[in-house]
Parts: C-alpha cells; sequence; structure tokens
C-alpha cells in the first residue's frame, strides 16, 4: 500500500510491517517518527487480536484493529471532553466568586 507523494522533496518513502506483512507509506519527514509509532501500535493489536482469534486473516485483523482503536479513541475523547467541561465549569465558578469580590464593598 503506497500513497502518491505531493511532493518529491517533501516526502519520503517508509517501510512499515504489519504482522507479516510490509507497506510503504509516503510521508513527510518530520512525521516519519509519528507514523512509525502508529504502525508499532497498530503492530501489537493486530498481534494481540491473532494471538485471540479464530479465523485471524489479515484483512479481518486489520479491521478488528481499527474497531477496537476507534473504540479507545472515542473513550479517551469522551474522558477528554468531560475534563475540559470540568475545567471550564471550576473557572467559570472562580470567576464569579473573584467579580463578586470585586464588587463587594470594601470595609
Amino acid at each position: 500500500m503506497s500513497t502518491a507523494p505531493t511532493s518529491p522533496s517533501a516526502t519520503e518513502p517508509v517501510a512499515l510491517r504489519l504482522i507479516d506483512r510490509e507497506f510503504l507509506i509516503a510521508c513527510a519527514p518530520e512525521e516519519r517518527e509519528g507514523l512509525l509509532e502508529a504502525a508499532a501500535y497498530l503492530d501489537r493489536k493486530m498481534r494481540e487480536l491473532r494471538a485471540n482469534a479464530k479465523a485471524p486473516g489479515f484483512d479481518r485483523l486489520a479491521v478488528l484493529a481499527a474497531i477496537s482503536i476507534a473504540h479507545e479513541f472515542l473513550a479517551l475523547r469522551k474522558q477528554h471532553d468531560g475534563a475540559d467541561r470540568s475545567v471550564t465549569e471550576g473557572l467559570a465558578a472562580l470567576r464569579r466568586k473573584l467579580e463578586a469580590a470585586l464588587d463587594a464593598p470594601v470595609r
């Protein structure tokens, strides 16, 4: 699987191994490390699934890994959104207290 580079000088091919297959992906040099980390994570997830699968075909493992990773991502995003909301509410409460303190007459 290879993607067409947008500019020969801006991208370079990176070899990724998933299970027993190699894929060449074109990416910008500054994205190489992140791409390799993502591929290593996907490879680990696929290997975990293969150890527990009854019919561990490559395509099936790839789909199951994609669903698993998407589920992890959505759970983390929901958790992050909840934390953001909590921080926003806390800051709003602090702002109200500060405004009330600044508006209170000095004794």
